[in-house]
This record gives C-alpha cells, sequence and structure tokens, in this order.
C-alpha cells in the first residue's frame, strides 16, 4: 500500500455501550493480534455497528476497556481515530451519489494531506505533495481491488451507477488512502450474492496480509476470524441513528 503498514493488536475487556433506550451491547471480551481478521458477527439491530465505532474510537463505551494498539479505550478515543479508519458505515461514510469515483478519490487524498498528515508534508513543494497524493490513491485502489478500467466510465463513473461490491470497494479504498492500522468495515455481507460475500472475504484477508488489522460486521463470521458474537451480549434493539450521530458525539474524526 505505498508503505509499511503495522496493524494495531485489539484486546477488550467486558467493553460495554449504554443508550437512551438501553445497551446497543455489553460484556465484549475478546484478544486479537496485530493483522488480525475480527469479524463481528451478531443479527441486525444486535449493536454491531455500535460495537464497531467504539473500538475505531468514534463511540464512547459506558464500560470496560479496550486496548487499540496501545491506547485504551474510552480515554484515548482521539489517539485511536488518528490510527483508524471506517468504511461503508451508514450514516457516517456515506458516498455522494452524482459524485465520481475520481472525485471522491481526490476529495479524501486532500482531506488526508490537510488534516491527517504532519506539518512537515503539508510544508514541501505542490508537485511533490501531488505526486504523493496519486501514490497513496493507486496504493489504496490496488488493495481494495476496484479496477477503474472495468468500470462503466472508468474514473469518470458516478457513484449512483456502481454495482454494490464496486461501492463497497470504493468505500474501503477511501478509507486505505489514510494507511490506517485499524480498518473498520460495516455490512461487509448485506444484500450480496454466496459469491460476492466470499469475494470480500478474500479482499478483507488481503488487507491483514499486508499488515492492516480489520474489523468486519457480518452476519455470519466465516472460518479463519476472531469472531466476536454480539447476539448474547445483552444488547438490545439499535437503529442507524445512533450510527450516525456517532461522530458528532466523539467530534468530527
Amino acid at each position: 500500500m505505498g508503505g509499511t503498514v503495522t496493524g494495531a493488536g485489539v484486546t477488550a475487556r467486558g467493553l460495554g455501550l449504554e443508550g437512551p433506550r438501553g445497551w446497543a451491547f455489553r460484556g465484549v471480551s475478546f484478544e486479537a493480534g496485530p493483522g488480525s481478521l475480527i469479524a463481528i458477527e451478531g443479527p441486525s439491530g444486535s449493536g454491531r455497528t455500535c460495537l464497531l465505532l467504539a473500538l475505531t474510537g468514534r463511540m464512547k463505551a459506558t464500560e470496560g476497556t479496550a486496548d487499540v494498539g496501545g491506547a485504551v479505550l474510552p480515554k484515548r478515543m482521539a489517539a485511536v481515530r488518528r490510527v483508524s479508519a471506517v468504511a461503508h458505515v451508514p450514516g457516517v461514510t456515506d458516498l455522494e451519489p452524482a459524485l465520481t469515483v475520481a472525485e471522491h478519490l481526490r476529495e479524501r487524498a486532500l482531506l488526508q494531506r490537510r488534516f491527517g498528515d504532519s506539518l512537515r508534508g503539508l510544508l514541501r513543494p505542490r508537485a511533490e505533495r501531488r505526486t504523493e497524493e496519486q501514490v497513496r490513491i493507486d496504493a489504496a485502489l490496488t488493495a481494495s481491488g476496484l479496477d477503474l478500467e472495468a468500470l462503466p466510465k472508468g474514473a469518470r463513473t458516478a457513484v449512483r451507477d456502481l454495482e454494490r461490491v464496486e461501492a463497497l470497494r470504493l468505500s474501503i479504498a477511501l478509507a486505505l488512502i489514510g494507511r490506517p492500522r485499524l480498518l473498520g468495515v460495516d455490512d461487509t455481507d448485506l444484500k450480496l450474492s454466496d459469491a460476492e460475500r466470499a469475494e470480500i472475504w478474500a479482499l478483507l484477508r488481503s488487507i491483514t496480509e499486508a499488515g492492516t488489522t480489520v474489523v468486519a460486521v457480518c452476519s455470519e463470521s466465516p472460518d479463519g476470524t476472531v469472531a466476536v458474537s454480539t447476539q448474547a451480549t445483552g444488547s438490545r434493539e439499535t437503529d442507524g441513528k445512533e450510527a450516525a450521530d456517532a461522530l458528532a458525539e466523539a467530534g468530527r474524526a
């Protein structure tokens, strides 16, 4: 991915999050080493997205702790956000249907340069900065498996014209531009065929093999993952609004 990434180990101990209408999830404990593929499994509405956002520092846990790459939650949420990124989260990372793939990629690379990189990077010559942005974009596209040549209008294809799997790959590519140590992906199997699900899990495994730890939300975890269930953790029904409000609660991340 255009640079060595060391995945963040993730350890949770009795992690729980209580909202206005009860517990989103509770009693979540697991341990996963750097470069692991962690599958948060459970039915829709069982607190899966809230757990994903809590582990990536975007929602504040009510009880318990989690260690993400040496930063302990919930005390060091900002530190965890700096080393993590999220993709495909409804209400949080929604793609703009009218924008093209190229426009999304350029915008994310620009935001990364302005707000995510060091001041030293901002002081480099413009040509050098643009080259670095393109390197990041190309590496993220390769890692996500999004083939621009295969799209109807190449990089000028609007998001509204993407297939479901292509849109998911684009969301992952955008997240990978920041070279995160921890990548969180929501709804990995939503409305996908069995073949498409297998394709996405193969993609996520390839990302972990490159060094990045991945936390993925799914209905049922495949073999070879660190499976974390929200179904039996005392959770109650949640809706998309809490996930959509997560960044506002945690501060714009």
